[in-house]
């Protein structure tokens, strides 16, 4: 397996990251930095990934022969030089296998390190994947909209042939759209709303409406599909810069996951209550292995560095810190038995050791 990104900044799909969880062989090698966004590696980036990837390959040395150790080295060394030729994002993630590579740039920040274990250090693509995630913009202006699927600071058109659409414009028969009783802009926004539900259904997403305040209030008004709105963002895709459109964007979404953590912890509390709830790192491992997980809650800032035991029930925490770090473990399992992923701020988990494992009835 091959997979290798190319973007400054891009969020991984959740097909590559599934694809990354399922290698199973040693050494699985995985590099991760924080990096300054340019065109190219900076050379201070460059000198710090060439540190990582000493720290690993002498680590594998010293723990395997040559012949053994060999085909994952040299899949990481291309790797290494494919990062220093590509551009930066804010992050990077290398990894390499006898079998397997990936070269990944982040939209965010991570936690310096390089880890070799049976499996890839997967948690920072998971937290991409929620913190920046893939979302919807639908712009109304003057009887005009169209649907963008976005994530990180993209935009593209979505792939429907239902937008753009326009008051008035040619259906499929050839034949006008005609007005009915209702006013026209009400008219034409259930056209949208009709549209964007049959989008929906098919790939579901966080919403985020662009346009002028009158025509974001009355389609909210009327939409049946805006459970998932993030929020509005008054402007018009056709005159604002691009980057202020992104950033303006990106800011209804940082709030809208704050409140979804907010969801959480409230979910949190509620289980609590209820016995529900699996806290500290032993007991949601257990938890998630016996139980069928309904929620995941983890501080953004915890790491526990472990060694499983043979039957996989046990953890013995490492004081290596170049030892994998199970919580990548416990997020696959859980994401794997159905549950989902919710990572919160530093300290907002302290009352559960910085994990909590919600479970269903």
């Amino acid at each position: 397996m091959t997979m290798t990104t190319t973007g400054i900044g891009t969020i991984p799909a959740s097909a590559q990251i599934t694809a990354l969880q399922q290698v199973r062989e040693y050494p699985a090698i995985s590099l991760l930095l924080s990096t300054t966004p340019a065109a190219a590696l900076t050379g201070a980036d460059a000198l710090w990934l060439d540190a990582l990837a000493a720290e690993a390959v002498q680590r594998l040395r010293s723990e395997l022969q040559p012949a053994a150790a060999a085909p994952a080295i040299g899949r990481l060394q291309t790797l290494i030089d494919q990062a220093h030729r590509g551009p930066a994002g804010h992050g990077l993630a290398v990894y390499a296998s006898a079998g397997s590579q990936a070269l990944i740039r982040l939209p965010m920040g991570v936690r310096d390190r390089a880890v070799v274990g049976p499996t890839f250090a997967t948690r920072d693509l998971i937290r991409a994947l929620h913190r920046t995630p893939r979302h919807l913009v639908l712009t109304l202006n003057a009887g005009h909209a169209r649907l963008l699927e976005a994530a990180a600071d993209t935009l593209l058109p979505a792939a429907t042939s239902a937008f753009p659409m326009s008051a008035g414009r040619r259906t499929a028969t050839g034949r006008a759209d005609r007005p009915t009783r209702e006013a026209p802009a009400v008219d034409f926004y259930r056209q949208v709303d009709a549209a964007l539900g049959a989008y929906l259904r098919l790939h579901p997403a966080s919403l985020v409406l662009l346009g002028d305040e009158r025509a974001t209030a009355a389609f909210r008004r009327l939409s049946a599909n805006c459970q998932r709105l993030a929020g509005t963002v008054t402007g018009n895709l056709a005159t604002t810069l691009p980057a202020e459109l992104t950033a303006r964007i990106r800011a209804v979404l940082d709030a809208y996951l704050h409140r979804r953590q907010d969801d959480a912890l409230a979910l949190l509390q509620q289980r609590t209550t209820a016995g529900r709830v699996a806290s500290g790192m032993p007991a949601a491992w257990r938890a998630a292995r016996t139980r069928r997980p309904e929620m995941l809650a983890v501080d953004d800032s915890f790491y526990y560095p472990a060694r499983l035991s043979d039957d996989g029930d046990i953890l013995t925490p490492a004081a290596d810190i170049a030892h994998p770090d199970v919580i990548d473990e416990l997020i696959e399992l859980v994401l794997a038995r159905g549950g989902r992923i919710a990572f919160t701020t530093p300290g907002a988990l302290a009352g559960h050791q910085g994990v909590a494992l919600v479970t269903r009835r």
